[in-house]
């Protein structure tokens, strides 16, 4: 049985969310603030967390990025509860490392599917957790989460790796914005294509020399990316 942690100041919807996560067969436990879920983090580690964007003192943004930090922590997937609706704070939020978003208000439905799809997807990198991957320069380290150019490691967000995989994996073949959304957020995702092209905006300002102008990761218009590795 998973182990969800569930973050929220506002004890009404921290325990609605754990309640509906029970009842979907989901163990839980419920932290009011950011500081006593990292302490929790310190006793047990949870298989996902859902963590409210909106909290007095730490806030989500800053508990994302201190969990991001820890090395024994970072894999832990992230989704995150927030009011807010705009692509750009969304952008944010999964920038700091969030794997997926939910905005209030929400149904516990779409919740529990999202937690459940997130956990797939861990469970499906774990399947290759042996796998290297090299092309033009680039080397993607799937046990160790690493990426480097030219011997050069790159930071990567969770969501960025797997896009990067997914690319990697199929190299010389364009990937439609749906396939890359089913691959990396799920079958479960109830967002649009923009994401995918969001993630990619962002990657590839981390692994290319000119962004403006990618040698890597390609834009097919009208139907998705393609990965790059042969430059000659």
């Amino acid at each position: 049985m998973a182990l969800i942690y569930v973050v929220d100041d506002e004890m009404n919807i921290r325990k609605l969310v754990a309640f509906g996560l029970r009842d979907a067969g989901f163990e839980t436990a419920e932290f009011s603030d950011g500081e006593s879920l990292l302490k929790g983090m310190n006793r047990k580690k949870p298989d996902a967390i859902i963590l409210d964007w909106m909290m007095p003192g730490m806030d989500g943004l800053e508990v994302c990025r201190r969990l991001r930090e820890e090395k024994a922590w970072r894999k832990i997937p992230v989704l995150m509860l927030t009011a807010k609706g705009e692509e750009i704070d969304k952008v944010v939020g999964l920038e700091m490392g969030a794997d997926d978003y939910v905005t209030k208000p929400f149904g516990i439905k779409e919740l529990c599917a999202r937690v459940r799809a997130i956990l797939r997807r861990v469970n499906d990198s774990k399947e290759n957790e042996e796998e290297v991957l090299e092309e033009g320069g680039l080397s993607v380290d799937i046990s160790r989460h690493t990426v480097k150019k030219n011997g050069t490691v790159i930071e990567l967000t969770a969501k960025e790796f797997d896009l990067l995989c997914i690319l990697m994996q199929n190299t010389g073949k364009v990937l439609t914005r749906e396939i890359l959304l089913d691959k990396v957020w799920g079958v479960e995702y109830f967002g649009d294509t923009r994401t995918v092209d969001v993630h990619m905006r962002y990657l590839r300002q981390k692994i290319e020399e000119n962004p403006d102008s990618p040698q890597y990761l390609i834009t097919v218009r009208g139907v998705g990316y393609k990965f790059v590795g042969d430059h000659s």
